[in-house]
């Protein structure tokens, strides 16, 4: 009795020792030593712990705790009861797990002793068992305190803010399902998103702090990689549960890149909800959850954390990967920079969720599928520069109209400068195409490269008019076409002011060609000269009389021709029409006074002069009406 007296008394001073000194091995050392001073069986060898390898005294002590935390333990380990549905039985277990723990830490310096060490393996096996029920009771707390949070209804503990989050559509199909009495069990259905400054508590605070209480024993028991793991596929399974009720599919990059447009159209708008919802509330929520439960224990965080969203994140990126690396046709630039405009807002919080050497991947492919969408929209560009040049010269475009490849790629650029920010952001690696200013940007110099692909295709197509006149007609109506879809846009801001006072000359200019190649004979015939007074009186009517026949003929055929080309911008056509009159009227009018002036043609001047002025301008005023149809507009 004696004996056990003094090894309890020796115990306690060893405890004391330990707890004093635990943090400053120099005050241990000095306990220690103050200790033996006292009485010499306090001697730092018996309260350090190493016993001599043969002192059965030892063996029996380990045996005696050991035999006592077996009967703690096994009571909890092998009860059919959940142990944390009583507060007390919870206590008890984790203090005699506690005391297993500081019995093999204490005990392991002398493991080599063979006795010893078949206590320390019955201890382990101890140990062991009690990890396992730790896990058990775990993910039962996890389980039992995810269920007890109800994410459809707004009231919810379980969202700050009050803001749950959902598919408005599966909302939908719930109603529906309701009102033909489908009332069995369904996913539930949340509110849709409004505002992404949510965190959701996703487990009750005591059930957090009953499984950071458990965490922290299995951590200190070696089992920090189980805990991870069964947290972890409990915490998998609601973010899956949240991304189906967003609507997201899990699709393989085949999957994705044999889908119907309209329906790929449909999942990005479903991929760039989920994003945000995952990258903005879930994810940060389950990085808190992981903080709370394993606080203390940043890797073991850092790891539940990575395994929690690493298969959601993964599905978000592939998506995102099979659609950078899937057609390059151009009417996919829009959705591809709803994509890419998305994952660019998303890196902050990527940087931010996934920083630590666990995640730190899912982090770098996120930039590099970023990167990837970049690319993309840069083989987009290369592929409208490709129709455009492949574009055919077939039959010309009746009236000299716009030619659909004008109006495309016009309508095109413009929408794709509304992202111009994005673009630039893509373009800015993309070398220059020239020696430009260094001001330049490379996006400018992109869109100016098109437009020149875009001119010189329509001017190859000119080429198609046997009609000289006709082809500058065709020249007008596409160059100025450009110009006024370039100056009232993003697009005219990139291509610079130079740009458009250079392409509006250019107008101008294809309507001087126009109106020399299809009216300069005409004019030609009414000019007067010396030489018609020459003549005399007979000679002068009768060269007088040969211009008026002819003029009229050449003036009834460029008009009745002229009547049916198109000009499709109405001032264009006035201009036009102005700069006809003020140069042909005057010829006109001198040329009929000329005529009525010579007494031999004076009297036969209704029979010879077919027009008078105001005639000459109705005529003028029939010019370029075209015929209706798809000429017509100017979208």
């Amino acid at each position: 009795m004696a004996e056990n007296g003094e090894e309890k008394l020796l115990a306690v001073a060893r405890h004391i020792a330990k707890t004093l000194g635990h943090n400053n091995n120099n005050m241990a050392d000095d306990i220690l030593q103050i200790f033996s001073n006292f009485d010499g069986r306090f001697s730092r060898e018996n309260l350090s712990g190493k016993v001599p390898d043969s002192d059965p005294r030892a063996c029996a002590v380990l045996d005696h705790s050991l035999k006592s935390l077996d009967r703690r333990i096994s009571h909890y380990v092998s009860s059919d009861h959940p142990i944390w549905a009583d507060s007390a039985d919870s206590a008890a277990f984790l203090d005699a797990v506690d005391d297993l723990v500081a019995v093999v830490s204490e005990w392991s310096p002398l493991a080599s002793d063979k006795s010893v060490g078949a206590c320390l393996s019955r201890a382990e096996d101890m140990l062991q068992h009690a990890m396992f029920r730790l896990e058990d009771e775990f993910r039962s707390l996890m389980e039992r305190g995810g269920e007890s949070f109800d994410l459809t209804r707004p009231e919810n503990e379980s969202t700050r803010n009050n803001m749950p989050f959902d598919s408005e559509e599966e909302d939908d199909d719930a109603e529906e399902e309701t009102r033909n009495g489908e009332e069995e069990e369904q996913i539930p259905v949340a509110l849709p998103v409004t505002d992404y400054d949510i965190v959701i508590d996703a487990l009750p605070s005591g059930t957090i702090s009953d499984l950071h209480e458990i965490a922290k024993r299995m951590v200190a028991g070696g089992f920090g990689k189980e805990c991870s793991h069964v947290y972890s596929s409990c915490r998998r399974e609601f973010l899956e549960e949240s991304f189906s009720r967003l609507g997201l599919q899990k699709l393989s990059t085949e999957e994705v890149h044999k889908m119907p447009w309209q329906e790929l159209e449909d999942e990005i708008e479903r991929w760039i909800k989920a994003s945000n919802v995952a990258l903005r509330i879930l994810f940060p929520s389950e990085r808190r959850l992981c903080d709370r439960v394993f606080f203390g224990f940043s890797s073991a965080a850092d790891l539940s954390f990575m395994e929690v969203c690493r298969g959601s994140t993964i599905q978000l990126l592939n998506f995102a990967d099979a659609v950078a690396i899937g057609s390059r046709s151009p009417e996919r630039l829009f959705r591809i920079l709803d994509v890419f405009e998305t994952l660019r807002d998303l890196i902050p919080e990527f940087e931010s969720l996934f920083s630590d050497h666990y995640s730190v991947l899912l982090r770098n492919e996120a930039i590099t599928i970023w990167k990837r969408l970049g690319e993309a929209i840069r083989g987009i560009f290369m592929e409208l520069e490709n129709l455009i040049r492949r574009d055919p010269a077939k039959a010309a475009v009746p009236g000299g109209g716009l030619h659909p490849i004008t109006r495309y790629v016009m309508n095109y650029l413009r929408a794709a400068c509304r992202s111009r920010i994005s673009l630039e952001q893509v373009f800015e690696e993309y070398p220059k195409l020239d020696d430009r200013v260094a001001s330049t940007s490379s996006l400018s110099v992109q869109m100016d490269w098109i437009m020149e692909l875009l001119e010189s295709n329509l001017e190859t197509k000119s080429k198609i008019y046997k009609n000289t006149a006709l082809s500058y007609v065709f020249l007008m109506n596409n160059g100025r076409y450009i110009v006024q879809k370039a100056k009232d846009s993003e697009l005219g801001a990139l291509l610079g002011d130079d740009w458009i006072r250079k392409h509006t000359a250019k107008v101008i200019q294809y309507h001087v060609h126009y109106q020399r190649s299809s009216w300069n004979k005409v004019l030609g015939v009414l000019k007067l000269d010396s030489s018609n007074v020459s003549m005399g009186p007979n000679g002068e009517a009768k060269t007088m009389k040969e211009k008026i026949k002819l003029f009229n003929v050449q003036f009834d055929e460029i008009c009745k021709v002229q009547c049916s080309w198109f000009v499709f911008d109405e001032q264009l056509r006035e201009e036009i029409r102005s700069s006809l009159e003020k140069t042909l009227l005057p010829a006109y009018g001198s040329f009929i006074a000329r005529y009525q002036s010579v007494p031999e043609l004076d009297k036969y001047a209704d029979k010879y002069i077919k027009y008078r002025m105001e005639d000459i301008e109705t005529k003028l005023n029939d010019l370029f009406q075209g015929s209706s149809g798809s000429n017509g507009s100017r979208k």
